[in-house]
């Protein structure tokens, strides 16, 4: 690796460590300079400025954040269906290790700065879609199977996005509560009766 791509990469870890301890406004380019052992100037060498660092750092944060990471629809069969939706979704909560909470915290400061600027209300929307497109097309395939309703099938996919993502947040803050039983009701909540009958063996 050359060593432009190695401090380039060097300091968007750098930049992802401290906005996650100190926040987005609060963490200078000094302090990111200071934490790699080059000195602030030589940060232009690979950004054009903070703003440029910061783009960066949500692209590196997220290239691997997309549903079919988790889910791999093609493959889920009415046989595997609930199963799947439960442990799957378990996998997208954290699991205990610190840098998956330092994600989560850095996606609150860019959900912050979204308020603020389009850009990033359009990159986090445009993610939040997918995940929604995904449960949705999911949900659809369980109707299909005759184990989901064919009701509201949209606003239970925004359920299991939320419920998902407010789990997360529950673990990060330490919150005492059984989440793998919170999800798996959620699950069960999507199912038709005979189909909730059969989870629940």
């Amino acid at each position: 690796m050359k060593k432009k791509e190695l401090t380039t990469n060097q300091l968007i870890e750098a930049a992802f460590d401290l906005f996650a301890e100190h926040g987005l406004e609060r963490t200078s380019l000094g302090m990111i300079a200071s934490k790699v052992g080059i000195t602030k100037p030589s940060i232009y060498y690979h950004f054009s400025s903070k703003e440029e660092l910061i783009s960066r750092t949500f692209d590196h944060i997220f290239k691997d954040h997309h549903y079919d990471k988790y889910f791999q629809t093609d493959s889920i069969t009415k046989e595997n269906f609930i199963e799947t939706l439960y442990q799957r979704g378990l996998v997208m909560l954290p699991d205990g290790n610190k840098e998956h909470f330092a994600v989560l915290r850095v996606l609150g400061e860019f959900m912050m700065l979204a308020e603020r600027e389009e850009i990033y209300r359009e990159r986090l929307t445009n993610m939040h879609q997918e995940f929604l497109n995904g449960f949705r097309d999911l949900l659809l395939k369980g109707v299909s199977y005759g184990v989901v309703s064919s009701q509201t099938t949209d606003n239970k996919a925004y359920m299991l996005a939320l419920v998902i993502d407010n789990i997360s947040r529950c673990m990060m803050m330490k919150f005492d509560m059984n989440y793998q039983d919170v999800w798996k009701e959620t699950v069960n909540s999507v199912l038709i009766e005979e189909a909730r009958a059969e989870f629940q063996k």
